[in-house]
């Protein structure tokens, strides 16, 4: 799988320093390639972040458990998963973070998405630092689409890989499906400093499910990030800060009639 390999224009001087202007050429540059990507709008960029930026998030990822955060263990709808708010965090990642939600980095993402008002969450629903051991993974899901707190519609999901030297044989792909759950289209590897940039409408089917293989000890971290617009969200109220999760056709008989289960309940 090819991916681009230009850089964010986040830099350390020794604060954090974000080039607006550099940060939407790059976006604009790769405009063509995001909105023609299939099964829906995405991209794949490796080194996304400059060297010692990245090296200087992982090194600050926390060990230890922080206040509030969210450990998963509901199966199919996410195992042995831990999401971190970096409102919890040190306060150089929480200055990270608030560089993620600037001028600069909508101004990159509007560029390169052609959505327009991008609105940040600064208080992270659902996003932040996510952490995944071994045997976990995540099921094969379309994202909410409604903000409740900030009554704002999802748009936009930004991943970046924070796990050095991810094999293969981990496993913990992000796989992109199509729209009838039939075929999963693209696997991304997790590597370090990739970052997948995608829609996230309602049929914007993705996850790794997979569980992972790695051995003790590593595991699969990553950055989160959620964006979001002004503008209305069709359907129903109820449905529309949902996660769907929608089972693969390989998938055992009992994680299908689960997730079944959970589609005729939101009917």
């Amino acid at each position: 799988m090819q991916a681009n390999t230009q850089t964010l224009p986040i830099t350390l001087t020794p604060e954090l320093d974000f080039d607006q202007n550099a940060a939407s050429a790059f976006g604009e540059s790769l405009t063509h390639e995001y909105t023609q990507a299939t099964p829906f709008p995405h991209i794949v960029i490796d080194n996304f972040l400059q060297a010692d930026v990245i090296a200087s998030i992982r090194e600050h990822f926390p060990v230890e458990p922080t206040n509030n955060e969210q450990i998963y263990e509901r199966g199919y709808k996410g195992q042995l998963k831990r999401q971190i708010s970096p409102n919890a965090c040190s306060p150089y990642l929480k200055n990270v973070f608030n560089t993620f939600n600037s001028a600069p980095m909508l101004e990159f993402l509007e560029k390169l998405t052609g959505i327009q008002g991008l609105i940040p969450d600064p208080y992270f629903a659902g996003g932040g630092l996510h952490e995944t051991k071994t045997g976990g993974f995540l099921g094969v899901h379309s994202d909410f689409r409604l903000n409740k707190k900030l009554n704002v519609e999802r748009r936009l999901n930004v991943i970046i890989y924070l796990t050095e030297d991810w094999q293969e044989a981990y496993g913990g792909n992000l796989e992109l499906w199509d729209v009838g759950m039939k075929k999963c289209l693209k696997k991304v590897l997790p590597i370090y400093n990739r970052c997948v940039i995608f829609n996230t409408d309602k049929d914007s089917n993705h996850g790794h499910p997979e569980p992972l293989t790695t051995p003790e000890g590593i595991t699969r971290r990553s950055i989160a990030l959620y964006y979001y617009t002004a503008s209305g969200v069709g359907g129903e109220p109820g449905q529309r800060n949902k996660t769907h999760y929608k089972p693969r056709p390989k998938d055992r008989w009992s994680v299908k009639y689960y997730v079944n289960k959970l589609l005729k309940k939101k009917q």
